[in-house]
């Protein structure tokens, strides 16, 4: 190797795995940031510390390609905070290159990173000058590994000095678990016996990229396929339920409920996805696939700990030759086109303002085919994947759903955004509250993007707490936000913009796409809070029974 500042060594071996950079420069990175540029790695600046993480987290979601964020110690380490937790949480490798405390002891103004990451879950790889290579090669190929966020950190003192040189070990290959229990003959037999198989994925699947033999083998059984909201459409087809939880339709859930042996690949089954427990009938048996070391659901019957697309492909095998269940999916077919779809909502509402649904509704109809969507947390969170086409699992991207955040959208739009396929459209769904939480990078996105869209769901409020406690008779002042003009917002810094208050407005979004949908477009949409999402109504039923229970 030639020789190279510590700082130099990182990038080199961070370039072996990643392309691009999102972050804020500061003291605790500058140099790591010059060497960076000096190998080749693009670098996306962004307008908060917290952004750098959930654009490297967003932009894995998109691709599957591993980024990297990056950040100044101190105030810059501790502002990426919730972004590195939601990436911990949802399982999403990513790599925090930040400056740390120098190397000879902590300095008053340093807080102890190792620590605080530790308590988010996050492992710490701290630089040395002898071993900066391997350490840096070690820090990916955990995050890899393990599937999730790792803080990689420089102390300052070091940063500009050379590194020593290192011959690094070749990259281990990936681990993969596979039946350790020999669990998968059951399964085959349980299936083979099914009259009324369901199939669910989730995106553990669809990383694992499960979906051809998933679906080979729905259709060898006649089994009816479903997917978590992170799995949208992998197993589409005859016998397609859609979403499991409370995205999905009353006449999907009815079907999903009555399935007798039910096969999870890649799904944790999460209180969303059970429907808090009513999605399942109590007579089916569960069969979950998960790379997993046990099961992530009380509900399941028969775990298998393996590789979810080399599982499918032995179960296909078994299954040769094996009847299928037909009649279950030509009773489905007949079910599905005769029960109700999802509300298309109503053209007046109390307040005069835009109902969500057929907002929504509309939108799908004028937002361009090959579209890439990134949605923030919040109570509009349903309307995407519930009224809008999405054709892939990577053509969504929900971020803060894992750790209960609100106000990571802009920061993961232009994540995704560096990610997207040539010719797709960037759509970022918002709400009003989380738009304002990350709004310093709104001009992030408008640099970033080559066409994207902003739909910011907009009802001047914290719309999930006006239903969950303004409907409980508490004080909703907290809970309100005054009306912000975001399209002037947008215009100022560069955008197009328009104020949605009727869908005969949606027609300034529809010429600009008309145009070439070049740049960034804004659309304030000033929707009514009268509504109330079927989700969040599910949640709070669901909690309203568990108080009982417990009062009880």
């Amino acid at each position: 190797m030639t020789s190279l500042t510590v700082s130099g060594r990182v990038a080199q071996v961070l370039s072996s795995y990643v392309s691009d950079v999102f972050g804020v420069m500061g003291n605790g990175n500058v140099y790591f940031l010059d060497a960076a540029e000096k190998q080749g790695l693009r670098f996306s600046p962004v307008r908060h510390e917290g952004a750098a993480i959930a654009a490297a987290d967003a932009y894995y979601r998109a691709s599957g390609r591993l980024a990297a964020g990056t950040t100044t110690y101190g105030p810059g380490y501790t502002n990426a905070l919730t972004a590195l937790a939601e990436a911990v949480q949802a399982q999403i490798p990513v790599v925090l290159v930040t400056g740390d405390a120098p190397s000879s002891g902590a300095r008053p103004q340093d807080v102890d990173q190792t620590a605080i990451a530790a308590g988010l879950g996050a492992a710490t790889f701290t630089i040395t000058r002898d071993a900066a290579g391997s350490i840096t090669q070690q820090a990916v190929e955990y995050a890899l590994t393990r599937r999730t966020a790792v803080v990689l950190a420089i102390p300052y003192d070091l940063a500009a000095l050379e590194a020593a040189e290192e011959e690094l070990p070749a990259p281990h290959a990936p681990k993969v678990t596979d039946d350790v229990d020999g669990g998968l003959g059951q399964a085959a037999r349980l299936l083979a016996g099914a009259k009324r198989p369901l199939i669910l994925a989730g995106r553990g699947a669809h990383l694992a990229g499960a979906g051809p033999e998933l679906r080979e083998l729905a259709d060898r059984l006649g089994a009816l396929t479903a997917g978590t909201a992170l799995a949208l459409n992998l197993l589409q087809g005859d016998g397609y339920l859609g979403v499991a939880g409370g995205f999905g339709t009353d006449t999907a859930a009815g079907l999903m409920g009555e399935a007798d042996v039910v096969l999870v690949a890649g799904a944790s089954l999460s209180p969303f996805t059970m429907r808090f427990g009513h999605l399942l009938g109590p007579d089916s048996t569960v069969i979950q696939i998960d790379t997993a070391l046990q099961p992530t659901h009380p509900r399941v019957d028969l775990f298998v700990s393996a590789d979810a697309k080399s599982a499918a492909g032995r179960l296909l095998r078994m299954l040769d030759g094996e009847a299928s269940a037909e009649a279950w999916r030509a009773e489905a077919r007949r079910r599905l086109a005769e029960g109700p779809g999802h509300d298309a909502g109503s053209p007046e509402t109390p307040d005069g303002r835009l109902d969500p649904r057929s907002l929504a509704t509309a939108l799908d109809a004028v937002l361009p085919e090959r579209r890439s969507v990134v949605q923030d947390g919040g109570h509009f969170i349903g309307w995407a994947p519930m009224y809008w086409h999405i054709p892939r699992p990577q053509d969504l991207v929900m971020v803060g759903t894992a750790y209960q955040a609100i106000g990571l959208g802009l920061a993961s739009a232009v994540g995704a955004a560096r990610a997207v396929e040539d010719g797709h459209t960037l759509v970022l769904a918002s709400g009003d509250g989380g738009f304002l939480m990350g709004l310093s990078d709104l001009e992030s996105l408008v640099g970033a993007a080559s066409s994207a869209i902003v739909v910011i769901y907009n009802d001047a409020a914290y719309g999930a707490e006006i239903h969950q406690y303004g409907s409980q008779g508490l004080t909703e002042k907290p809970m309100l936000i005054p009306e912000v003009d975001f399209s002037g917002i947008a215009r100022a810094l560069g955008a197009e913009s328009a104020i949605i208050r009727s869908l005969a407005d949606l027609a300034a979004l529809q010429d600009w796409i008309d145009a070439g949908a070049k740049g960034t477009f804004v659309a304030d949409c000033r929707i009514t809070s009268s509504v109330r999402a079927p989700w969040l109504s599910e949640w709070m039923n669901a909690t309203r029974a568990a108080k009982a229970a417990v009062a009880g």
